[in-house]
């Protein structure tokens, strides 16, 4: 029987095939009022196709392309748009899943909400500052939190140490 973890790796793989813009046309995305904001325009303009798909509309970009799931870097992890440090170097790990993973997030960096997408129920993650869209976290991650924050590398920026 396959466990969780392998479930939704495989549910993801096939929302893989689909184009970005197109995997979360029911996403809730989330609401402000965000301390920092721009326009769509303004946001269409500083982001790629990619970028705006999952960070603006809730897309999930494809597992294993991320340079950020392998970089083992010392340094910071921060939002895209608005350039808030987010994860530290020093939680993440790799958790085989092709997406940047995180046990621990930075003290008061992201907001979450349900995410009920897919025919399951998720926690979204998203920068507590712009709203950006991050990506989800399950509790199936290592101690000493038991989670796994796995984000979309297009969500993110590190800064090396």
């Amino acid at each position: 029987m396959p466990t969780r973890r392998q479930t939704l790796t495989a549910a993801l793989a096939v929302m893989a095939a689909l184009p970005l813009a197109a995997r979360r046309a029911d996403a809730a995305i989330a609401q402000g009022p965000f301390e920092f904001t721009r326009t769509d325009a303004e946001w269409r303009a500083m982001l790629s196709a990619d970028e705006y798909a999952v960070m603006r509309q809730g897309a999930t970009e494809r597992a294993g392309t991320s340079p950020l799931d392998a970089e083992t870097r010392a340094g910071l992890y921060q939002c895209r748009g608005c350039d808030l440090p987010l994860y530290s170097s020093e939680a993440k790990y790799d958790s085989g899943t092709g997406w940047p993973s995180f046990w621990d997030v930075l003290p008061g960096a992201i907001g979450t909400m349900e995410d009920r997408s897919f025919f399951t129920t998720r926690t979204e993650c998203h920068c507590r500052r712009c709203g950006s869209h991050l990506g989800h976290i399950f509790d199936d991650g290592p101690q000493p939190t038991g989670l796994r924050h796995c984000l979309n590398g297009v969500s993110l920026v590190f800064r090396p140490a």
